[in-house]
């Protein structure tokens, strides 16, 4: 069942697991996939949070305790998230110890309203970073301008970073930047650079949902023949650019202080459109030192009948070229598409936080002591 996953695994592609709840959790369904599927990390976002402490399966002690003691709705869920996440990493942590902080990680969002307060982005983050108190915690970071100088600052501060919601080359580039001159700002602060790592997150499906959206209103021949193209070019190319940043000289630097490579992760991999292959964002996004954050039903379809056939990416920077220039000549604008896409991403999680809000709030309520 599991082969397509080792290959995978063997390529030097990291299996994460795209979700969370205190079911998974407590049902030994993590330690299993763990155990049985090759997965060797988890993501949350707000959105995950939000389907799983709505369902009420497994925090309806939790949430009434936090009720008996009156606590605001905010404290609520950081106590809620964070104690799921602490939870998994514990699980994790086996991995952790076995493949030197590489993986075995659990992400945590920062507060999604904060994508454009660098200050607040920066406490939020430290704050998170201490009350998971786990060595093996990613602190999700968004890529968002504000964002980028928070990266840098909490990066300095030692504290290992996921950069979330990156849809452009440029902007990942930025990032790539942000981290190395966090990694300057810890090595000259004295700290132990091989214990910080990181990973930036390239959304992948949501590019070909809105370029595919774009092409079908053009409605030629030359544009159908351009769907589901885009996303596998633009990943592939950020691949490019990681593999050209992290051999630089700025780079050489780092490496001689044991300092840890970003890793490029591939997110966003569930398929939005049933007519592709739904391990498409999977095995065509093949090289070594990658990680694919995958909904379970991604997990499972590729583990069932994925085709890994080795490196599915060096050797296709000039084809993704041609492929997104392709897309621009036909005048759909990629800086128009991958600014949308990140405005839609913050908007997205702050929603999904917001509904989090107000359902919490509800079972509070709910669940309060009677007054005497």
């Amino acid at each position: 069942m599991a082969d397509a996953l080792k290959r995978l695994s063997d390529e030097g592609v990291a299996i994460w697991l795209d979700d969370l709840s205190r079911k998974r959790i407590t049902s030994g369904n993590l330690a299993e996939l763990i155990d049985q599927q090759h997965v060797v990390g988890v993501t949350t976002n707000p959105s995950i949070f939000q389907k799983a402490i709505s369902s009420g399966d497994g925090y309806e002690q939790q949430l009434a305790d936090l009720a008996a003691r009156k606590v605001t709705v905010d404290e609520a869920i950081r106590m809620i998230t964070t104690a799921d996440v602490r939870d998994a990493a514990d699980i994790l942590r086996p991995v952790f110890d076995s493949t030197d902080g590489q993986d075995g990680r659990v992400s945590i969002e920062v507060d999604p309203r904060l994508a454009h307060d660098t200050v607040a982005t920066i406490a939020e983050a430290k704050q998170l970073a201490w009350l998971v108190d786990r060595p093996n915690t990613l602190i999700k970071i968004p890529a968002t301008k504000a964002g980028l100088p928070a990266i840098t600052e909490v990066i300095g501060r030692g504290i290992s970073v996921n950069v979330t919601l990156i849809f452009s080359l440029e902007r990942y580039r930025a990032v790539m930047d942000a981290y190395l001159a966090g990694l300057e700002k810890a090595k000259a602060a004295g700290l132990d650079l091989s214990k910080i790592h990181s990973v930036a997150s390239f959304f992948v499906s949501r590019v070909d949902s809105e370029i595919d959206k774009r092409l079908d209103g053009i409605g030629t021949g030359e544009a159908k023949a351009l769907k589901g193209k885009a996303a596998l070019a633009n990943a592939r190319l950020a691949y490019e650019a990681y593999e050209e940043v992290f051999s630089s000289d700025r780079w050489a630097a780092l490496d001689k202080a044991q300092a840890n490579k970003q890793r490029p992760l591939w997110a966003s991999t569930g398929v939005k459109d049933p007519a592709y292959k739904d391990t498409l964002y999977v095995v065509d996004l093949v090289a070594p030192g990658t990680v694919n954050t995958m909904p379970e039903a991604t997990l499972e379809a590729t583990a069932d009948h994925g085709e890994v056939s080795g490196d599915t990416i060096r050797g296709t920077y000039e084809q993704a070229r041609a492929e997104l220039d392709a897309v621009a000549k036909l005048g759909i604008s990629y800086d128009d598409v991958v600014q949308l896409l990140e405005d839609e991403g913050v908007e997205k999680f702050e929603a999904s936080w917001n509904d989090l809000l107000k359902s919490t709030e509800a079972e509070l309520t709910r669940l309060a002591p009677a007054e005497d």
